[in-house]
């Protein structure tokens, strides 16, 4: 099949999916959070950062499902199986990849269940730390049974209206275009945000999501040029779906928050925001959102950490494996863990949050390097392998948050 493949809109829209699947996974709890604090926090100046995490996520993710769609394995099978001739390096590459996806997830999961339980404790009051236990284990009933597909429809559907509510709440907020405009590509780093920069890379450009995606891809069952096509639309929409509603987060907080000096530091200060279009009910609305966000999520983290994990160490792929289980529930354990100890010390859940997502974002790398170069890996890809532009705008992506990752350690180790 040849690279100009001519492929119809209806088939596109039909075969709609894995984009979407992306965008639900990383519209969670962190993305609401960090969007709105930087918002508050700045103003405009940090849109270039959000314009910077849906192209890399775009970039990143395309070359993740046409690994997937060129070879028939998935992203963490291929870097296993297929990542050097030398064994020992893709094993070393693979534990790599177990301990990027297990630290991160462990950190996404904390702002998952954290996000969820402060939506309900705005709601229906109570304990904070006990409505982290109730979503931690319903979140584990649901995925041990595996009946979380019909719940997890439901509450991606909230999201999405959450998402719409943003958008037009942000014509609604009368924002400033001109800034808008300016700041959506005029990087900046003002003092004292490059962790929150951080933070909007590592919330978008999500490290499960690459192994998620490729995984995705190959259960549609898209081949040759075709499918390529079909799956760069798709992601395509998806993606820049989830941007859209990354943007008007944080331009509608900047029009809003910013300009009254209101600093995050709960979920009521969140629903501030969509006073301008729902008024009195804003913050019974934004509170349900922010549950569903980050009970959606609080699912798909733990299951998509386990499946690359399982992947990456060739495990099967079967849910009821004992390994399976095993990584999923680390992975709860270890957002319930982090999320108790946030509320019991007292910490603010917003900062814990912020920096979950900061973690992910210097973890990126890892796995973004090993993605970049098993793209360039022409004896297995064929056809498919990286080209000109997907190299230059891959290098990009990958070197830009190289260099804010190393920036952060070295600031956190006092070296900057």
């Amino acid at each position: 099949m040849e690279k100009n493949t001519h492929v119809s809109w209806k088939t596109i829209l039909k075969a709609l999916g894995p984009g979407l699947i992306v965008t639900a996974a990383f519209v969670g709890p962190g993305t609401v959070t960090t969007t709105s604090s930087s918002g508050a926090k700045y103003g405009y100046v940090l849109l270039w950062a959000l314009t910077f995490s849906v192209f890399a996520t775009i970039v990143l993710q395309e070359m993740s499902a046409r690994i997937a769609i060129a070879t028939g394995k998935p992203l963490a099978e291929f870097i296993r199986t297929s990542l050097s001739n030398n064994p020992t390096v893709n094993k070393i590459a693979a534990l790599l990849v177990v301990l990027a996806i297990g630290v991160g997830n462990a950190a996404f999961q904390t702002g998952n269940l954290t996000g969820a339980a402060i939506g309900l404790n705005a709601i229906l009051g109570s304990s904070a730390i006990l409505w982290l236990w109730i979503i931690a284990i319903i979140a584990t009933i649901l995925l041990w049974t595996g009946s979380y597909k019909l719940v997890e429809k439901f509450l991606t559907i909230l999201v999405v209206i959450m998402g719409f509510a943003f958008l037009i709440d942000m014509f609604a907020a009368k924002p400033d275009w001109g800034q808008v405009a300016v700041h959506l590509i005029k990087p900046s780093i003002p003092g004292g945000a490059l962790t929150i920069v951080l933070a909007l890379i590592g919330t978008t450009v999500v490290p499960y999501n690459l192994f998620l995606h490729s995984s995705s891809v190959l259960e549609k069952g898209w081949k040759g040029w075709e499918g390529i096509k079909i799956m760069r639309w798709d992601a395509g929409i998806g993606i820049f779906l989830g941007g859209l509603f990354s943007w008007a987060i944080l331009i509608t907080a900047a029009a809003v928050l910013h300009p009254q000096g209101i600093t995050i530091k709960s979920a009521g200060d969140m629903a501030v925001q969509l006073e301008p279009l729902l008024g009195k009910g804003a913050a019974v609305f934004f509170a349900l959102g922010l549950f569903a966000a980050g009970m959606t999520s609080a699912v798909t983290a733990p299951l998509a950490g386990a499946y690359a994990i399982q992947q990456s160490l060739g495990l099967p792929r079967d849910m009821k494996d004992k390994y399976f289980r095993l990584w999923l529930m680390l992975i709860m354990l270890s957002g319930l863990g982090f999320g108790t100890m946030v509320f019991a010390t007292g910490r603010s859940p917003i900062e814990a949050i912020i920096f979950a997502q900061a973690v992910n974002g210097v973890l990126l790398p890892i796995v973004a390097w090993m993605l970049l170069y098993a793209a360039n890996k022409k004896e297995y890809l064929g056809e498919y392998t990286n080209g000109l532009i997907s190299n230059v705008l891959g290098s990009v992506a990958v070197i830009t948050a190289t260099v804010l990752g190393i920036r952060l350690i070295l600031k956190a180790l006092g070296l900057m």
